[in-house]
């Protein structure tokens, strides 16, 4: 599994640039908001936390498409079926690996764009680690539409479009807990909790919802 993890994140930072394509785009999304709203601080502070979260989560979805897409073209992902280890088991270190080559990276970056909107610390450390927290489950998410996606030519834009409703509860509460740290400490732990919960939740039902559609698209 330790080498399975390693192997992937070479992969997923040698194709297409792996994390430096979706820093790049994070601070693009970001970095162009201030050109449309104006050059209000107050207003830049107050929606910077949602603005730094819908541009993570867009970055996120720039590589979910070549989760299984290697092994589909050199022939591996039949071997990954039909090999001792559990294919949920397959699947769950490959998003593990490929959250850490492409999320784990946008986490880091966000403090730098919540200094350019103007943030201050407090939402700055609270979208960082709502951040650190619900990406996670972007990933797991995104392999359940990488895998039905994977025997599609074009399979990049429907693994978007898959995956993007899925995960607008992710995003709501991310937003909902940083505003929380912000307006009253108090009221961020019940919105931080429940975005544990759905991290949790879709890292059970993700990876084995990813297995079963890879099953089937092989057959």
């Amino acid at each position: 599994m330790t080498a399975l993890f390693l192997r992937d994140l070479k992969l997923s930072i040698r194709a297409g640039g792996g994390a430096l394509i979706g820093v790049l785009f994070f601070l693009t999304v970001v970095a162009v908001i201030p050109f449309g709203v104006g050059p209000d601080l107050k207003l830049l502070s107050r929606i910077g936390p949602a603005i730094v979260w819908i541009g993570a989560l867009l970055a996120a979805l720039l590589g979910l498409d070549r989760l299984f897409q290697a092994e589909r073209d050199d022939g591996s992902l039949d071997l990954m079926l039909t090999q001792e280890t559990p294919l949920v088991l397959t699947v769950l270190i490959k998003c593990c690996a490929h959250w850490t080559s492409t999320s784990l990276p946008l986490v880091i970056a966000s403090p730098l764009l919540g200094l350019f909107m103007n943030m201050d610390e407090t939402a700055i450390g609270a979208t960082a680690l709502t951040l650190l927290v619900g990406s996670p489950a972007i990933t797991f998410i995104g392999a359940v539409g990488a895998a039905v996606a994977v025997a599609l030519p074009r399979g990049g834009l429907l693994v978007s479009i898959l995956v993007l409703p899925l995960t607008i509860p992710v995003l709501i509460f991310g937003v909902s807990a940083t505003y929380a740290a912000v307006e009253d400490p108090a009221l961020f732990l019940p919105p931080f909790l429940i975005l544990i919960a759905l991290t949790l939740f879709f890292a059970v039902i993700g990876p084995a919802a990813a297995a079963l559609a890879l099953r089937n698209t092989a057959e």
